[in-house]
């Protein structure tokens, strides 16, 4: 029986996707609900698992072909498949492309970012995909059995400039494309600006060192400073509505629900996956929210729901050891908080000096929808809440 495997549905902002990586060959027997094939979208990886226990008949599209919604890619037949239809398959498979099989438009985006990266030039590669073409996995056998020596020498020098120095040309993914456009939108389209505060991190970091083992054995999870920072967000929020809202065409949109998005980095890029209803969440809740989010992110299995929606964003540059930045706007957002690295520093407290462990805020916002005293107020709140945590508790 032939069934027809299909793009998914992808959501209204998404106008195409991009066929990434097809995991089987033609022929190759699959069980059901392994993964055939990763399709790219401008925010996520979608996966597409064999329907039935089969194989692939035909591919329709090849890596690095731009799709549509519901688009037929494969013909997949389900049952099992004689060595004789393998090869049929396979040879019908190869006709079309054999004419091109060494040319280097036949290789995907993936693959040539991969060869590039590795210094291996695409002759020195036996292609196993359809029609001998080459795959990322033909490509990471081949670097992992050359000699490492030979890997380099086999590659041409795509820019000589001098006696040992070269450059190479990696194409962005998609997801980098979406980054770079968005970023400079956010840029140009918006009165960017960012305040500064500081704030002293003892208070919560005294509690952390109390209660961590307790909160650690009662919710199977360790306490971490995010979870503070998004509740420290979440009730600012709920006192500065404009900070809450957003711009569309005309008309301020103000929202009445809290919906933070966490910046996540990824192999892929910076993503931000949104926790949602974050006014009803526990401390507990958040931190597991916040780890499932990052795993899913750095296995690539983050959804369009994951990556939808969110009315503000809080970004922590500190993991990585930033001590300050202006973080830029995720539009259609009117504000972005971050959080940066904490640093003993010398501090006046009641006339004497104390070492503190201190941190920089950054909150970067859109002046056409957010006034300096807002933001300004909206950040000594957070300052406050972090400072003194038990306010977030008495709603103070």
């Amino acid at each position: 029986m032939s069934i027809e495997i299909k793009v998914p549905v992808l959501p209204e902002s998404v106008a195409d996707a991009t066929i990434a990586t097809w995991h089987v060959k033609v022929g190759e027997h699959v069980s059901r609900d392994q993964n055939l094939v990763d399709i790219e979208t401008d925010k996520v990886v979608l996966e597409v698992v064999a329907p039935e226990d089969g194989h692939i008949g035909e591919f329709l599209f090849q890596e690095g072909d731009t799709v549509l919604g519901e688009q037929v890619i494969a013909k997949f037949i389900a049952g099992a498949v004689s060595g004789q239809e393998v090869t049929k398959a396979q040879a019908e498979a190869a006709a079309p492309v054999a004419a091109s099989e060494e040319s280097n438009d036949a290789l995907s985006p993936s693959v040539r970012r991969l060869l590039a990266e590795h210094n291996v030039d695409a002759s020195k590669v036996k292609g196993t995909g359809v029609g001998g073409r080459i795959t990322k996995e033909d490509v990471e056998a081949y670097v992992k059995s050359a000699p490492k020596a030979a890997v380099v020498a086999a590659a041409p020098v795509v820019a000589p400039l001098a006696a040992g120095r070269s450059e190479k040309r990696v194409p962005m993914t998609r997801l980098r494309k979406t980054i770079a456009n968005r970023l400079l939108e956010a840029k140009n389209s918006t009165a960017m600006l960012t305040t500064f505060n500081e704030v002293n991190m003892k208070p919560i970091m005294d509690i952390r060192k109390q209660y961590q083992d307790i909160f650690e054995k009662r919710h199977g999870i360790r306490l971490g400073f995010m979870s503070f920072y998004v509740k420290a967000v979440t009730e600012a929020l709920k006192r500065f509505p404009e900070v809450n809202a957003s711009i569309d065409g005309d008309d301020i949109i103000y929202h009445n629900y809290f919906d933070v998005s966490i910046a996540v980095s990824t192999p892929r890029g910076l993503v931000t996956p949104v926790l949602r209803d974050t006014d009803t969440m526990s401390l507990a809740e958040i931190e597991k929210a916040v780890r499932d989010l990052a795993i899913k992110g750095r296995d690539g299995k983050l959804t369009v729901a994951d990556m939808t929606g969110g009315n503000f964003t809080v970004t922590n540059g500190g993991v990585f050891g930033s001590l300050m930045s202006t973080p830029i706007l995720n539009l259609p957002q009117s504000a972005i908080l971050g959080m940066h690295a904490i640093k003993d520093r010398p501090m006046a407290v009641n006339g004497q000096v104390e070492i503190l462990p201190m941190m920089y805020l950054a909150l970067s916002y859109d002046h056409r929808i957010v006034d300096g005293r807002e933001s300004v107020g909206f950040l000594v709140a957070i300052k406050d809440f972090l400072e003194d945590p038990t306010r977030l508790l008495l709603d103070l």
